[in-house]
């Protein structure tokens, strides 16, 4: 059984060596869609029975691992110097400094790695990230698959 929970968040990136307008500083709301295999569990009298996972577990683990964390912040290259320098200027300001290029291919799979640790098999019903989809755009999204 494949369940799949969807979370929006607004982000600002950059790409630095990009050919056109994705260059510049700009941002996106973003739209995450994290799907989850697993045997529906039968456990009787688990909170969850009959589920693979609640879905409002699905968001709370998503929140507190990673939509917290990129939500109204700006996700930035490590090697992107004059970017990281400069937002490390502003007093408060919230960045998450990354070891790739912020593409959306790049930020599926770092969102996948750190989901992918969070989602733990509780009830022995097999549970585990499957899939992660990132919509940068509507129209323009990527998958990270097991």
């Amino acid at each position: 059984m494949l369940i799949t929970r969807r979370l929006e968040f607004d982000a600002g990136h950059r790409i630095p060596n990009h050919a056109s307008q994705c260059r510049h500083l700009h941002g996106h709301r973003y739209a995450i869609e994290i799907t989850l295999a697993g045997e529906i569990i039968r456990t009787e009298g688990a909170a969850a029975e009959g589920m693979v996972m609640d879905f409002s577990d699905v968001k709370r683990i998503a929140s507190r691992v990673l939509v917290d964390h990129w939500d109204h912040a700006f996700l930035v290259y490590q090697g992107d110097h004059a970017v990281v320098e400069f937002l490390a200027s502003l007093p408060g300001h919230k960045t998450v400094v990354l070891p790739a290029v912020p593409t959306a291919e790049n930020l599926a799979d770092e969102a996948f790695r750190i989901l992918d640790a969070a989602y733990v098999d509780t009830f022995r019903n097999q549970l585990r990230l499957q899939r992660v989809r990132l919509y940068e755009t509507p129209n323009n999204w990527v998958d990270a698959l097991r």
